[in-house]
């Protein structure tokens, strides 16, 4: 799986399946399950180490994940966060670490932000680095945006969300991740842009889905995102409830109505 394999199930309305993974294990189940792209999250920094943000996740963290992941995989696009301060100063740090994700095993790095992000994502594209853009709820400013909240609703701020898309593509960003927006808004970036986005509380008119492994099979602790649904509950092992999960996805079963925003 490449990025041009995922241009092409755009173009032939074909869904892109992601999950986020973490170690050889279930990169390698999912890899068998049939996902198409592994999202190795920044994520980890609550389902891995229990913390209550992203936020305290290393480059090292992150380079030894994206490691494990690669070492059980061969034939799935691994996509690597680059943590909160690995790319937000300068281009030249961003390319600086993203070298190192690369060579841990990463076909991709994913950076949060819209606009102010263009010049970093063309200076990583022109040196070889795809990019993954990142936009609604940007877990790495969810101090800033106030919690975690849907993003994009009033008129003002969906028109700003479609703008950053736009430029996003057009310095040259090979994916774009729409994180809890209303379900028409994605559809209108997903259709403005020729590049696949992949949605999670999106809507189920993104061109892919992404959710976290761990939240996909149930395990969280209080109440669940409405975004997310337990395919453990009929299902009896992981690896038929990632199937179920891809399966899902590609029939556009999932996310439903109840998954999504307006």
């Amino acid at each position: 799986m490449n990025l041009l394999s995922l241009q092409q199930k755009k173009q032939n309305r074909e869904k892109i399946a992601v999950l986020t993974s973490y170690d050889a294990s279930f990169a390698a189940l999912s890899e068998k399950s049939g996902v198409d792209v592994l999202l190795v999250g920044d994520s980890l920094g609550m389902t891995i180490q229990g913390h209550s943000s992203t936020l305290p996740v290393s480059m090292t963290d992150m380079q030894y994940h994206t490691r494990c992941v690669a070492n059980g995989t061969s034939n799935v696009l691994i996509v690597t966060d680059m943590p909160f301060g690995s790319y937000q100063q300068t281009p030249e740090q961003a390319f600086e670490n993203a070298a190192v994700l690369m060579t841990a095993g990463a076909h991709m790095v994913k950076v949060e932000g819209g606009t102010i992000m263009r010049s970093t994502v063309k200076f990583l594209v022109e040196r070889g680095i795809p990019v993954c853009g990142h936009l609604g709820l940007t877990p790495q400013s969810v101090h800033q945006l106030g919690g975690y909240r849907v993003q994009g609703r009033s008129e003002a701020a969906a028109k700003q969300l479609l703008e950053d898309a736009k430029i996003l593509e057009e310095a040259g960003a090979g994916l774009l991740v729409l994180e809890m927006v209303p379900s028409s808004l994605a559809r209108t970036i997903s259709e403005a842009l020729t590049i696949p986005t992949i949605g999670i509380g999106a809507g189920v008119d993104c061109d892919g889905q992404v959710l976290v492994l761990q939240d996909m099979l149930g395990i969280y602790a209080g109440k669940s995102p409405r975004f997310v649904r337990n395919f453990m509950q009929d299902n009896s092992s992981i690896q038929e409830a990632v199937t179920a999960y891809v399966a899902a996805v590609k029939n556009k079963s999932f996310p439903a109505a109840e998954h999504s925003f307006e």
